[in-house]
């Protein structure tokens, strides 16, 4: 099984930035299409943001465009998520995920087999 471990979260500014780093295990990270997604209190988790396997394909949730960028090196078994221009809206634990292995890409939770511990983000307004 693939280990994901999420690092990089704290506490910023609101405008401020932040980049997380998620850190898997295993030798076959480079099949898996990669995610972030966050559960603020008393809230649902919700999607961020994939990546298929190769990189070539992104998505994000509508809340999160034009400020949040995922990326992946596979030679290092590292997913990245840069967060820019933070809201407070933004204030949740993130986890990073791998899909499903037949999944190019995931866009909901349920889409997602394996995941890390969750990295604290709170934004100050």
């Amino acid at each position: 099984q693939v280990q994901l471990v999420e690092s990089g979260g704290g506490l910023v500014q609101a405008g401020g930035s932040l980049r997380l780093s998620c850190a898997a295990s295993g030798r076959t990270f480079s099949l898996y299409a990669m995610g972030w997604l966050r559960q603020a209190p008393g809230k649902e988790r919700e999607f961020v943001a994939a990546i298929s396997w190769s990189g070539g394909t992104t998505y994000y949730a509508d809340s999160v465009k034009g400020r949040f960028t995922i990326s992946r090196d596979n030679a290092k078994n590292t997913v990245y998520l840069q967060m820019n221009s933070l809201k407070p809206e933004d204030t949740a634990v993130y986890y990073c995920a791998a899909a499903r292995i037949n999944l190019r890409i995931g866009v909901r939770p349920d889409e997602y087999a394996y995941w890390g511990q969750g990295t604290q983000v709170t934004v100050s307004s």
